[in-house]
């Protein structure tokens, strides 16, 4: 994940780039896409006029019209249009390939109203660098005045204009907020025009970044750029246990890498009998547990002689002709005999590997229990010897 920058080592401890993961040169930044179409070294008069600008290192993209007389290319720091006053980004992608990033984001062309006005020169880039660095500093007093204020809100970003003439406040509310007052005071605090803007928990740890239970950098701040619905049902094909601690990333909804193997597991499920919850056996009633796609077994619990309940491992052929003698009338199946068919065949083909077969007959053993002793009266503090 790191750049040149980053491996750069004093006294044996890494220098770094002091970005935190969302460097300048593309290999850690937050959405980075590649213009392949802009290393080849052409010209094409009839390019898209048409680029994309990244502001604040990925946190947001927005399309702008490119004259003509600015020459920006991919790369290039830029100055461009808002609706008060102008912001400075970084060209990330430009030419054909803005037309099917518009198209994917459903945007039209007759939408776009600004433009990139010129390249950034090297006072532009010092302003931004301020902006940029009394961002922090906002973002605390903001959240102190919110609190004062007793609005039920929380500020989880803060992100100033290229001019310093206008800061937008990124917040998080479970309902509607009446935030007037706070923004007369914020008007008066920061001298700046004030934006406030709501936004989901999603988009507030996309904005935000991070590391997941993965050890990789959150998905939604690095390339996830749409939000999918994501229920338990997806846990539950993949026979992932309903832990909502475990399930949940940090915006503390359930993680979007649950999608990403759900039509894998749905294709392979549908080779395997989905109505047969219980099989009626010698012993009793054996309900189904989960199916294991990877092993290929059916899992079913049901109790042995001893009256004590077991796993057992079946195969789906298996499965069928127990409920086939079951719908013809046979309920007295010993379903215990298949999982030692299924033992012998694999002891058949690896004999030569020992390892611990808990896809078997799963018996845990007795505990005794200890009777204990009360006493009562003066002798109840008395030590047992």
């Amino acid at each position: 994940m790191g750049c040149t920058n980053c491996s750069v080592t004093k006294d044996g401890v890494p220098k770094g780039c002091g970005d935190k993961g969302h460097c300048n040169t593309g290999s850690c930044n937050k959405r980075n896409t590649f213009d392949w179409l802009a290393m080849d070294d052409f010209y094409d008069p009839n390019a898209y006029p048409m680029v994309e600008v990244s502001f604040k290192k990925g946190s947001r993209k927005d399309f702008f019209h490119l004259p003509d007389y600015t020459d920006a290319i991919t790369g290039d720091m830029v100055v461009v249009e808002s609706s008060n006053g102008h912001d400075v980004g970084r060209v990330t992608l430009s030419g054909e390939l803005v037309r099917l990033q518009m198209k994917k984001k459903n945007v039209n062309e007759s939408r776009v109203q600004h433009k990139v006005l010129r390249r950034a020169h090297g006072r532009d880039l010092e302003k931004l660098e301020e902006a940029r660095a009394i961002e922090h500093k906002a973002l605390v007093t903001a959240r102190k005045l919110a609190r004062t204020l007793g609005l039920e809100m929380k500020i989880g970003d803060v992100e100033f204009q290229g001019d310093k003439r206008k800061a937008t406040f990124y917040y998080t509310a479970d309902g509607r907020v009446d935030f007037r007052e706070l923004v007369r005071v914020f008007a008066k605090e920061f001298r700046v025009k004030i934006e406030m803007r709501q936004i989901g928990s999603r988009q507030e740890s996309a904005r935000i970044g991070g590391i997941g239970s993965c050890g990789r950098e959150l998905c939604c701040s690095t390339w996830l750029s749409d939000f999918k619905s994501v229920n338990t049902a997806a846990a539950r094909y993949q026979n992932i246990s309903i832990n909502q601690s475990k399930l949940s990333g940090q915006c503390g909804r359930l993680k979007c890498c649950l999608n990403y193997e759900l039509d894998m597991y749905v294709e392979a499920l549908e080779d395997y009998p989905q109505h047969i919850q219980k099989l009626h056996g010698s012993t009793g009633k054996a309900e189904h547990l989960k199916t294991d796609i990877f092993k290929k077994l059916m899992y079913y619990t049901v109790k042995n002689e001893t009256g004590r309940f077991i796993v057992l491992g079946l195969t789906k052929e298996q499965v069928l002709k127990i409920k086939k003698k079951n719908d013809e009338g046979d309920r007295e199946v010993n379903i215990i005999k298949y999982q030692h068919l299924i033992d012998s065949a694999i002891n058949d083909q690896e004999e030569e590997v020992e390892f611990a077969d808990v896809t078997g007959q799963i018996e845990l053993p007795r505990e005794k229990k200890k009777k204990k002793k009360y006493y009562r009266g003066k002798n109840k503090n008395r030590k047992r010897k």
